[in-house]
């Protein structure tokens, strides 16, 4: 079996993997979720007690309390991406004399997603709190399905306005609640979402030049080669067409390193690019990633108080106002004042 071919199922594995962990993810009896607990207990026969629970704290640590290793990992793969693209890349592109533009065009998109990195990281997400409590509960209605009013947060102790969510994380309710996001170590809420939308979109598009420079220098390697043309023998000496097996192997083993580092770009370009497609159409519909994952299992779920047990839960989206506004208020969050006025 040929690299490429190798290569083309190793990617369709991740995607497919990745297509069933984002198709599984808000159903709260999903046959993965089943899959995953009964794996867990047969594990829990083999794996020796004290091995679990180091492994408990070590995961209850990593993605349960605040940690900077995931803000680690995040700068550490900038870092060897940009490290690689700056001394094999942007010098071999130099020397092929491709545009100035394009070529500093990923440092373009990288200064302007560090940027947003750093604002989403350090802004208050829209923290709930005794003294702004009252005034935030008239910010957004209640729809009676996902969001009750006068509930009270058992840990924060104070009542929760709609749209928000006690993030065990940060221990704090927060305004808006979308999630709790690793990678920029904060709560997504009211205050960062709009510039966490830019930090998704800067960071596609940082990833996608990036391949697109590597993938333009690997084309124009070639082109110059005269490889794409020719032909080449095997190890039985039988002479072939040169196919686009051959010429991956042969970039691959001229210029490793390149292209392990486009392999990787082009992936996390494909992963980001769903991501960021996910998030624009809970933005264009005025929906939060909490709310949306609410209401795809809400149907299992038991009838709430404020609802008659003799009459099926419908859940409707009460907060989209249509695509502009609903964009609009990702970037300037509605406040009491302005919905008095309306």
């Amino acid at each position: 079996m040929d690299f490429l071919t190798l290569f083309l199922i190793y990617l369709c594995f991740v995607l497919a993997v990745t297509a069933l962990l984002c198709l599984c993810s808000g159903r709260k009896e999903s046959f993965l979720a089943r899959s995953v607990n009964r794996a867990s207990q047969v594990l829990a026969l083999v794996i020796p007690t004290q091995l679990q629970r180091v492994t408990h704290r070590a995961l209850h640590r990593l993605f349960h309390t605040r940690s900077c290793l995931f803000v680690v990992l995040h700068v550490a793969l900038q870092a060897a991406v940009f490290g690689e693209y700056t001394w094999e890349v942007f010098v071999y592109c130099w020397e092929l004399q491709f545009h100035v533009l394009l070529l500093l065009l990923p440092y373009l998109l990288l200064a302007g997603n560090v940027g947003c990195f750093l604002l989403c990281s350090r802004a208050n997400p829209g923290t709930v709190t005794k003294s702004n409590a009252a005034s935030l509960v008239k910010v957004y209605a209640y729809d009676g399905v996902l969001f009750q009013r006068g509930l009270v947060c058992p840990t924060c102790a104070v009542e929760k306005p709609a749209r928000s969510k006690h993030c065990s994380v940060c221990r704090t309710c927060v305004h808006r609640f979308d999630h709790h996001c690793v990678w920029v170590n904060n709560c997504i809420g009211a205050s960062n979402a709009g510039v966490f939308l830019l930090y998704l979109l800067s960071l596609t598009a940082t990833a996608g030049a990036v391949a697109a420079v590597t993938a333009a220098f690997l084309i124009q390697v070639l082109l110059l080669s005269n490889i794409m043309h020719g032909t080449y023998l095997d190890a039985q000496g039988q002479e072939h067409a040169v196919e686009i097996p051959f010429l991956v192997q042969h970039l691959f083993l001229t210029f490793p390193r390149i292209v392990f580092m486009l392999g990787f770009v082009i992936l996390l370009t494909l992963v980001l690019g769903g991501y960021c497609s996910f998030s624009l159409y809970l933005a264009l519909t005025n929906q939060t990633t909490n709310e949306w994952c609410k209401s795809r299992r809400f149907g299992g779920s038991p009838h709430l108080p404020s609802q008659p047990h003799d009459r099926p839960l419908v859940y409707k989206n009460i907060y989209s106002k249509g695509i502009w506004r609903n964009l609009k208020e990702i970037f300037n969050p509605p406040t009491v004042l302005e919905r008095k006025k309306k």
